[in-house]
């Protein structure tokens, strides 16, 4: 039935049923976006204790040497900080998108705040991919501006190689390594936030028809 009909159909309903039943789908479209919204922030606050731990970890374990041979820690330090604080904005943005969806008691309203989800989640996730390359080509440039960073790095005497040869294989390296890591990235978003996506803007095409059909 296309929506025309299904107009027709609902506006020839009795009055009582007509609200009734309008009722009842908002009901069921804000509970379930209002869970989509929750599971997001949920989503959210477990990747930022992942990656804090995998972060701690790592540092404990002496992962990060190499950097700090290349006095490169407080740079990190400060990457670190900058990044934590960014995704801590964003999973307040996230739970006030969940406060706000579960308090909305009109429909104009509710696809307003469906709207500002999708967009905050998709704002997560490009500064995320954005910030991996950005990231990844200001290190790179402080490694190789540092003196002697071959013999730091790698114990290699700098004049018993060919040093433009060896910085085109470390860039080729960072290349694949940044673009597979980025990939990993792209399937971990889209598997979670992209479903829960699509399932949020569903429910927005539901509240759309709904919407037109109480305008009639």
């Amino acid at each position: 039935m296309d929506l025309a009909n299904y107009k027709k159909v609902w506006k020839d309903q009795p009055e009582e049923r007509n609200k009734i039943s309008s009722l009842d789908i908002y009901k069921m479209t804000q509970s379930r976006s209002t869970s989509i919204v929750k599971w997001i922030f949920m989503i959210g606050l477990v990747e930022f204790i992942f990656w804090f731990s995998i972060n701690y970890f790592a540092t404990k374990s002496g992962t990060f040497e190499p950097y700090a041979k290349l006095n490169l820690m407080t740079f990190l330090d400060y990457s670190n900080y900058l990044h934590y604080l960014i995704v801590l904005l964003f999973l307040l943005l996230f739970y006030r998108n969940f406060s706000s969806v579960s308090a909305i008691d009109d429909t104009k309203t509710l696809m307003k705040k469906i709207l500002l989800v999708r967009k905050t989640v998709k704002w997560y996730v490009y500064y995320n991919l954005i910030g991996v390359v950005v990231f990844s080509i200001i290190i790179n440039v402080l490694i190789f501006n540092t003196p002697n960073y071959l013999s730091i790095l790698y114990d290699i005497n700098p004049s018993s190689i060919d040093q433009g040869q060896m910085m085109t294989i470390i860039i080729i390296t960072q290349i694949v390594m940044i673009s597979l890591m980025l990939l990993v990235l792209w399937l971990f978003y889209y598997l979670l936030y992209g479903i829960l996506l699509k399932k949020l803007n569903k429910n927005y095409l539901e509240l759309t028809k709904l919407s037109e059909i109480e305008s009639i």
